[in-house]
């Protein structure tokens, strides 16, 4: 069994997680360990330069934390002015100790309520939260379930991203350098 950090106690990143590398690894076994880790970028990174660095400060974060583990998994969710829009996203980084793998997930658009109180300081989650009357949805559906009637949600989200990121652990006779 090999052991998987991710580096949130937010039940939809562990089970994105799990579910990638269950999926790019089905004759493996999974333990997860899920452990605050900090990102050291603001709550609500505004481009995709801050938010690939969170998610790679958060999986660091989680390695220094929990050192014996296989892989660490660090995702990041952000936002980025686009022609005058709001555009949504987030990074994941999958650590391992020979090699680096990020992906981005797809990309979708805030409605101009919720980008309006996001460019004012809130982060997405309460945003969310204050324009659907959900109640902590960031740790449920996120943003892409509430605005797709959940068929898509946060998890299947992250679970692309997290399948993306293990490209290389995939093929590594194709990435000899460790970065993917």
């Amino acid at each position: 069994m090999k052991t998987l950090v991710v580096a949130s106690t937010n039940p939809v990143k562990a089970q994105a997680s799990l579910n990638g590398f269950q999926r790019m690894f089905p004759a493996e076994t999974f333990a997860v360990v899920p452990l605050s880790a900090p990102s050291g970028v603001s709550n609500q990174p505004m481009d995709s330069a801050e938010t690939l660095r969170g998610a790679l400060n958060r999986a660091e974060a989680a390695r220094a934390l929990h050192p014996q583990a296989d892989f660490w998994v660090g995702i990041e969710g952000g936002v980025e002015e686009t022609g005058g829009e709001l555009a949504v996203f987030a990074w994941v980084a999958v650590l391992s100790p020979a090699a680096t793998g990020k992906a981005r997930t797809g990309t979708f658009f805030l409605p101009p309520a919720v980008a309006k109180l996001v460019r004012q300081g809130i982060e997405l989650g309460e945003a969310d939260d204050i324009i659907f009357g959900a109640v902590n949805s960031k740790q449920q559906n996120g943003a892409i379930g509430l605005l797709t009637g959940d068929v898509i949600d946060r998890a299947a989200l992250y679970e692309h991203a997290v399948v993306l990121a293990l490209v290389g652990y995939k093929n590594p006779d194709l990435y000899q350098d460790g970065k993917f």
